[in-house]
């Protein structure tokens, strides 16, 4: 168990409850529900990153058992659906006070879990198997990465070559554990840093920046719609003492926020780690420091330390090499008997490497359409508007290859410019452009823009 282990290293690891300000020190957090360790099966945690989920977490990651880490606020019928394929040995989650066919234990004055009446095992889970995450977000689809200790473990020592990580950081679980960037913060952190912050606090909560100001936290991070946000709440017009650096990953930062954070980092000496990075891959991929904001608006930098990329000669699809990569996916329990590593990765991602030995994301397979035959890369037209609209966000979707649709949701913008940007930039006839303002956009539980959702519901226009 190297996580654990050098987890339990850092002796003066302090855990804190944001909420009563509670403190426990990891010597003690990581065994205080008495676990058998060579008791084995499965346990489903539903996180809500409060100090009772991490202390389950920890407790069972020094014991035999495979864990899944996945999102509280999952919809009842998914939670159901997925308890009803994998059928887990125990249940964590404290926003339920019963479960069919489950008994409720009382593991400490602040930990209840859920146990299996009769329980038989009907599988063996593969020993290599340690964390299961969904990449589903709150879709409740029973697809999960297998991750074992030792991937989390050799993407965990990669982020620690770059990130500048102290042993009298305060850090807050603003982002949830059972996504995997916020599992990677959460791990890295807890190798090195002074204190973790367990929060359920959004960065849009007064009640978060309360809190920062209380614990004086180093660090945030989050995904690209979470710093568009915080560029027009005007955060980067101060300084916030405390705060040393911040991580992104989940997407391409436009030009002109990007320039807006460069000079915040710049004024206010910060750090500022623009990041790729994949669930299947353990967490992050490739990194781009404050430096390069400015020079290499478009790029994911380089591979993370031990790691490699190829480009696809023939789809142009990125691929990662890492002792990171997971073993594959579970759709049902039977599928945790194995675990495959894979000597590459297929990132989904289309991509080109720079002169400058740089890398650059030019979009998604997936993300592809062809406009009358054209082929059209829809980041990329988001990419160009974004940076044409001084930094505003907008979506495009495939109008079932008739036209793009283009979402907005500042109405101070003139669709027009929408239009003849497009015309101008890819000569492209205002007729194929469709443009739409949306009062706010759906978000998916990481914090990213719900695109399967808006393009489900642009087809239901269609």
């Amino acid at each position: 168990m190297k996580i654990l282990e050098n987890v339990i290293a850092n002796k003066n690891l302090l855990f804190t409850d944001a909420s009563s300000g509670a403190t426990t020190p990891v010597g003690t957090l990581y065994r205080s529900l008495g676990l058998n360790p060579v008791e084995k099966g499965l346990i489903f945690l539903y996180n809500d990153n409060q100090l009772p989920s991490i202390e389950v977490l920890l407790n069972f990651y020094g014991t035999a058992h495979a864990i899944a880490v996945l999102g509280q606020k999952l919809h009842p019928e998914f939670k159901e659906r997925l308890e009803a394929e994998y059928r887990p040995k125990y249940i964590f989650d404290p926003s339920r006070d019963e479960v069919q066919g489950y008994e409720l234990k009382e593991f400490s004055e602040t930990v209840k879990i859920f146990a299996k009446k009769d329980y038989k095992p009907e599988v063996v889970i593969h020993p290599e198997i340690k964390i299961l995450l969904s990449t589903s977000g709150t879709t409740g689809v029973p697809k999960l990465v297998k991750l074992s200790d030792e991937n989390l473990y050799q993407n965990a020592v990669s982020i620690l070559q770059y990130m500048p990580i102290q042993e009298t950081d305060v850090v807050p679980l603003n982002v949830p554990i059972n996504f995997v960037y916020g599992f990677s913060i959460f791990t890295t952190n807890c190798m090195r840093a002074g204190r973790i912050v367990c929060t359920d606090k959004d960065i849009m909560q007064k009640a978060f920046w309360d809190e920062m100001e209380e614990y004086g936290y180093s660090t945030l991070g989050g995904v690209p719609y979470l710093y568009e946000n915080l560029n027009r709440i005007g955060f980067f017009r101060k300084d916030s003492t405390s705060l040393r650096y911040m991580t992104h990953t989940g997407g391409v930062i436009n030009a002109e926020l990007r320039k807006t954070i460069f000079n915040y980092c710049h004024e206010f000496e910060k750090q500022f780690f623009a990041q790729y990075g994949q669930t299947e891959a353990g967490g992050r991929m490739a990194y781009l420091t404050t430096d390069g904001l400015l020079e290499e608006e478009t790029s994911i930098g380089t591979p993370v330390h031990g790691g490699s990329f190829q480009i696809d000669p023939e789809t142009d699809e990125l691929l990662f090499l890492h002792s990171s990569i997971s073993g594959g996916y579970a759709n049902k329990l039977e599928d945790l008997s194995t675990y495959e590593q894979p000597r590459l990765l297929h990132t989904g991602d289309t991509g080109r490497r720079g002169q400058n030995g740089l890398y650059y994301i030019t979009g998604r397979i997936k993300r592809i359409m062809k406009l009358f035959g054209i082929r059209l890369n829809l980041d990329e037209v988001e990419f160009i508007l974004k940076n044409e609209l001084e930094g505003n966000t907008v979506v495009c979707l495939n109008g079932n290859d008739k036209k793009i649709i283009v979402l907005y949701d500042n109405k101070e913008i003139d669709p027009q410019i929408i239009k003849e940007t497009i015309k101008n930039k890819l000569r492209i006839n205002p007729q194929y452009v469709s443009t739409e303002h949306i009062e706010s956009f759906p978000l998916s539980q990481n914090g990213k823009i719900n695109y399967p959702l808006l393009q489900n519901l642009q087809h239901e226009k269609i």
